[in-house]
């Protein structure tokens, strides 16, 4: 997308910039690989994975991800209430968001990051998108 549309993705990558600028960056990473596992997008999970690596994330924690209901402890109260937000947003369809799980991110953040978290959502959610359209794939490492 980069090297046929530029001005389109330098875009997004000042929208996703600002949002590192008001999220947590290990909150975000986890927006973008929860997102990223539950809309199948290979290349956006490779990538985001190795940014989780490279942040010091453990490999099981970042397995986890894919299970978070089922890991028990391994995700804080405030980690779990993102996720599920990612989970509820990313297959909104016709339903919204129910207002238990707004309150769940509200009780652990100020409104300016439930915004940005809801805006990153649907940024990664934009990303996977673009990048299972245009068959985009993980590099070889």
């Amino acid at each position: 997308m980069g090297e046929h549309l530029p001005e389109a993705y330098a875009e997004l990558a000042d929208l996703s910039g600002i949002l590192d600028g008001v999220l947590d960056a290990r909150t975000h990473l986890l927006v973008k690989l929860r997102a990223s596992v539950l809309n199948g997008c290979a290349f956006c999970l490779d990538m985001h994975s190795h940014e989780a690596l490279a942040a010091g994330v453990d490999t099981r924690r970042l397995a986890l991800v894919a299970t978070w209901r089922e890991a028990g402890d391994h995700f804080t109260e405030a980690e779990r209430a993102v996720l599920e937000l990612v989970d509820t947003v990313t297959a909104i369809g016709e339903r919204g968001v129910p207002d238990h799980v707004y309150a769940a991110v509200a009780a652990h953040f100020p409104d300016r990051e439930v915004v940005a978290l809801i805006t990153a959502i649907g940024l990664i959610n934009l990303y996977n998108r673009l990048g299972i359209a245009t068959g985009m794939t993980p590099p070889l490492r």
